[in-house]
């Protein structure tokens, strides 16, 4: 095992935060997964530790096909925003920004450097490609903040992966990831092994997440030249390993047996690994995600479990304001799997209380909620 420090700039005086990276085995192929680049989201990091100790092993038992990185700690900048005992992980406390939106989009300078270098052979492409991806990162002028650094830092190890695995959770939810849906027939194998209740599947949900800065760049270049061999060569998806709260010895075992059976079945590690032992969840549209919210105050009650299919019509939560004896019931305007809740139990105006992921297109343009 490597370890890998990276300083990030822009600490404050007196003050320094790094970035580690663990590359377990070598090889051409390459494996990325990072936890908790929202850094309240603590299951992708407990797992993580599982993956950690794991690799050891199998590096040591000469096991690894390829090289494997870790970044069991994706934003030690979240880490350290607390307020009165209350973790602050999802954005940035100076800028407000979201730590997983606004990563950098590699298609357009790769297609700059690369017009008219590309041919009929894929491997080549994809070694040309990766590499004008680290030379454009690289040309970036200086980072402006610690948050950018941060951000480039942990593209530059992914975007010459084949593999990236982002963990992440929700607040409390079913096990659910997002990839493109051109990349949904090789996920399936994960999604079983996870026990993932849904995939939810867009080639653009705006705001350049991670996993889409990743493997959206292919899809891109691809059509940018149609007449050249490119393949969409990074495997990239969030997962979210249920809600904040899962972060139990057993989750996180389990969690890190799924990844390592699919890493397997990715030719990067050898062995004999245990095959799903349930079929994979339904791919969906993430246009298709229905975002319920209450009609007024209240506290809220919900009416069914996360992970369960619901009907239209069906009644999944409930707002009762107890000063004016008001109580409206919230029911499901899609078929689909009510696949996270919020934590809070107090609705306010404008705030999500739940999601159900549908078949049917329902929402347009940008579809994540900050």
């Amino acid at each position: 095992m490597e370890r890998i420090d990276h300083v990030l700039p822009w600490s404050h005086l007196g003050s320094e935060r790094r970035i580690s990276v663990f590359r377990f085995g070598q090889g051409e192929r390459k494996a990325y997964i990072q936890a908790s680049l929202h850094a309240d989201e603590l299951p992708g990091m407990r797992t993580a530790w599982e993956l950690k100790q794991r690799l050891a092993e199998l590096e040591a038992q000469g096991a690894l096909n390829g090289v494997i990185e870790l970044v069991p700690v994706a934003n030690p900048l979240g880490l350290g925003q607390l307020l009165q005992g209350n973790h602050q992980g999802r954005f940035e406390a100076g800028s407000g920004k979201n730590f997983n939106r606004d990563f950098v989009e590699l298609s357009e300078p790769v297609a700059t450097q690369l017009e008219g270098r590309l041919g009929d052979d894929p491997h080549a492409n994809v070694r040309l490609i990766r590499q004008a991806m680290s030379d454009a990162l690289v040309a970036l002028p200086p980072a402006a903040s610690e948050l950018q650094g941060m951000q480039r830092v942990l593209l530059s190890h992914a975007c010459t992966a084949d593999v990236v695995l982002d963990l992440h959770c929700d607040t409390q939810a079913a096990l659910h990831m997002y990839a493109l849906p051109q990349h949904w027939p090789q996920w399936r194998s994960l999604a079983a092994h996870l026990d993932m209740r849904v995939g939810l599947l867009a080639e653009d949900s705006g705001g350049s997440s991670f996993d889409e800065a990743c493997s959206l760049p292919w899809l891109r270049l691809s059509r940018r030249f149609p007449d050249a061999q490119v393949p969409l060569a990074c495997l990239a998806t969030t997962l979210e390993l249920g809600g904040q709260a899962d972060t139990t010895r057993p989750q996180a075992e389990a969690h890190a047996a799924g990844i390592l059976a699919f890493l397997a079945e990715q030719g990067l590690i050898s062995g004999e690994w245990p095959k799903p032992a349930q079929e994979p969840c339904e791919g969906v549209p993430f246009e298709g995600t229905e975002l319920l919210f209450a009609p007024h105050p209240g506290v809220v009650s919900f009416l069914r479990e996360v992970g369960s299919w619901v009907e239209p019509g069906e009644p999944i939560f409930e707002v009762i304001d107890p000063l004016a004896d008001r109580v409206s019931t919230v029911c499901a305007g899609t078929a689909g799997v009510l696949f996270a809740v919020e934590r809070l139990r107090y609705a306010q105006p404008g705030f999500w209380l739940a999601k159900v992921a549908g078949r049917e297109a329902l929402r347009h343009g940008r579809l994540l909620n900050d």
